[in-house]
């Protein structure tokens, strides 16, 4: 490809990936609970230096050569047959969390795996209820958003980093009074993130009969309370 034509196309994706980042982050500040503007961002922000560097710095980590390599993904899960796994143990209660809410355990945006990139993307989509589990968040705005803080710790990803102050613009300005809330959700998870073992280089669906306990033991996840100043 010639270079001028080269450079327009580094041009129009460049554009494409900024338009996809604007549109999820307004998307997602007037409606919070839409799924799919994460999606937009993430997708916005993969060519970003960003994003590199918090690949770079999962690849890193203990554990995940391997699984990269290895571009390990787990079929969606037989949520009924997980019903019978015994009680405590992940599977049982990840079943339950799913069921119990009406979830889709196949709720993430589907992406093709080209790189190490995107393998990530859909690995941690792929898992991102598992983590809810086990790192003891839940499902509301502020614990999301908690998750979210996890995440940044985990990953450096520039994702949580937006979510997290987009969040905080939101709440500062339209429900001030979940403020404090919001930061006790936002400090726990950064801090328990921070301290556990990498969360994406576990294959949790070879030991769906691993007890929550014994996953938080093993990966040394701290489960702390609510706390509101």
């Amino acid at each position: 490809m010639p270079f001028q034509a080269q450079r327009f196309h580094k041009m129009q994706q460049m554009l494409g990936d900024t338009l996809s980042t604007l549109k999820g982050t307004v998307s997602l500040l007037s409606n919070p609970s839409n799924t799919l503007s994460v999606y937009d961002i993430e997708d916005g922000l993969r060519n970003d230096k960003a994003t590199q560097l918090s690949v770079d710095f999962i690849k890193a980590q203990p554990g995940m050569d391997a699984l990269i390599q290895d571009r390990y993904l787990a079929p969606s899960p037989d949520l009924d047959a997980l019903l019978n796994y015994p009680k405590g143990s992940l599977g049982h209660a990840y079943a339950t969390y799913i069921t119990s809410h009406g979830f889709d355990a196949a709720f993430y945006r589907p992406i093709e795996v080209k790189d190490d990139t995107s393998y990530l993307f859909l690995r941690r989509r792929q898992t991102h209820d598992i983590w809810h589990l086990v790192a003891d968040f839940g499902i509301d705005e502020e614990s999301e958003i908690g998750l979210k803080a996890f995440e940044l710790a985990q990953t450096r990803s520039p994702m949580s980093v937006l979510l997290i102050a987009g969040s905080l613009v939101r709440t500062l300005f339209k429900q001030p009074e979940q403020l404090n809330y919001l930061l006790d959700r936002i400090a726990v998870g950064y801090r328990i993130g921070a301290k556990a073992q990498p969360f994406l280089a576990q294959r949790w669906e070879l030991a769906w009969e691993k007890s929550l306990d014994q996953w938080r033991q093993e990966l040394d996840v701290e489960v702390m309370p609510v706390y509101i100043p």
